[in-house]
């Protein structure tokens, strides 16, 4: 990227310049502790801070940390350090009725998480005494639609990190009601078909029988599986698919019998156990830590052969419903991916597959690994908001989605 000449404020403030940048970063999502700090101002005390590319280099190769953290940084970087008026163009980032000198165009998900990171601290940043005072911008959002019903229907990638608060808030309120399922085992009732049997030893007991005892279906719950993809352009979904997960594990009288989840990128780890912990956020990170394989490469066949070979005895048992949370973009064997895929259809009552990628116009199966999955699917789902995910108990009560099933496997 290319850097204009750089304007840093006196030395004796940069230290604290660069401990307010750290905590935009870290507002913004990116984990930056007090080492990472201290580092930083020991490596620019090095390296000087006279080029503005130097500086920025500098700053990256000690915050950044993930490939994914690059582009919030970037931007982080730009909007903070180029200009000492820099909370109107935050404005101009986050409000459409603030406009700037730049064309006009929708922020990128890093912009916005930078420009809020910085927008969330701008009463603490230090301001120059001898400045003049920032004239103050008002917005009238009267005409503004709902906050609510624009965030059901807001990407997961798109959410700031306020609206993601408040998505995993909605999502923990969400209900997945299952019908159960007919058994073959019966249970005494006063309607239903003669249960010879049981008339029969009344008879003994009695001597003769004096009434036909009766029996109807018991009914039972069945199981709920998902395998959640944890890789890099999966892992914002998964997230909130897992919190959308432990609220249906802890909520008491929602009928399923056990409710299972696995997380996979190169490897298959069983996360169950830690969704049984009352409080989410101890729970997600629990599960975050034994996934070690968080935001990395995508082996899909080689996870459901893992699944198919320990786990599918255990957990599927008769009537389980299994939720494929994957964009189906496999660096693998397709020939493999597809054998393993049938045998999970086989195996499960149900498969519904939370594609994000389904929400693009015009989504064509063009990959090896959609095409490998498709035949082996009941349901189609795009799972990219919470108004997708709501859609989940529609698609367990309908057979399977036809119309788009059919349409991307023609």
């Amino acid at each position: 990227m290319e850097h204009a000449p750089l304007d840093l404020p006196e030395h004796p403030k940069l230290a604290g310049n660069i401990a307010y940048f750290a905590a935009a970063l870290r507002r913004a999502g990116v984990p930056v502790g007090p080492d990472r700090l201290l580092l930083a101002t020991e490596a620019v005390a090095a390296a000087g801070f006279t080029d503005r590319a130097d500086f920025h280099h500098t700053l990256q190769a000690v915050f950044v940390q993930r490939p994914e953290h690059r582009a919030i940084f970037d931007q982080l970087f730009r909007l903070y350090w180029r200009d000492p008026r820099y909370l109107e163009h935050m404005m101009g980032l986050l409000t459409p009725t603030v406009r700037g000198v730049q064309e006009e165009r929708r922020a990128k998900p890093a912009e916005k998480r930078a420009a809020e990171a910085l927008l969330d601290q701008a009463e603490e940043r230090p301001q120059e005494s001898d400045e003049a005072p920032e004239e103050e911008v008002e917005i009238d959002a009267t005409a503004t639609a709902s906050g609510k019903e624009r965030l059901r229907t807001l990407d997961f990638e798109q959410m700031s990190t306020a609206e993601m608060a408040e998505a995993r808030r909605i999502l923990s309120t969400l209900a997945l009601p299952v019908r159960p399922l007919p058994s073959r085992r019966t249970e005494a009732a006063p309607k239903g078909r003669i249960d010879r049997r049981a008339t029969l030893r009344a008879a003994l007991r009695r001597g003769e029988i004096q009434a036909l005892k009766r029996a109807r279906p018991r009914t039972r719950w069945p199981n709920l599986v998902a395998l959640c993809d944890i890789s890099g352009s999966m892992s914002s979904y998964s997230r909130a698919l897992l919190h959308f997960l432990h609220a249906v594990a802890n909520r008491q009288g929602q009928g399923w019998a056990e409710v299972h989840a696995f997380t996979f990128g190169t490897r298959l780890t069983n996360i169950t156990r830690h969704l049984r912990t009352r409080d989410v956020d101890a729970a997600l990170a629990a599960a975050g830590a034994e996934a070690q394989d968080w935001e990395g490469g995508t082996r899909i066949g080689d996870a459901l052969h893992a699944f198919n070979r320990d786990w599918s005895r255990r957990v599927l048992g008769q009537g389980a419903v299994v939720l494929l949370v994957t964009d189906g973009l496999d660096r693998g064997d397709p020939a493999m991916l597809e054998h393993e895929a049938r045998r999970l259809h086989l195996t499960a009552r149900k498969v519904i597959w939370l594609n994000p990628l389904l929400r693009w116009d015009g989504f064509a199966p063009k990959a090896q690994g959609i095409r490998a999955l498709l035949p082996h699917v009941d349901s189609l789902r795009a799972g990219h908001s919470i108004g997708a995910l709501e859609g989940l108990a529609e698609a367990l009560s309908r057979p399977d989605d036809v119309g788009e099933l059919a349409r991307l496997r023609g």
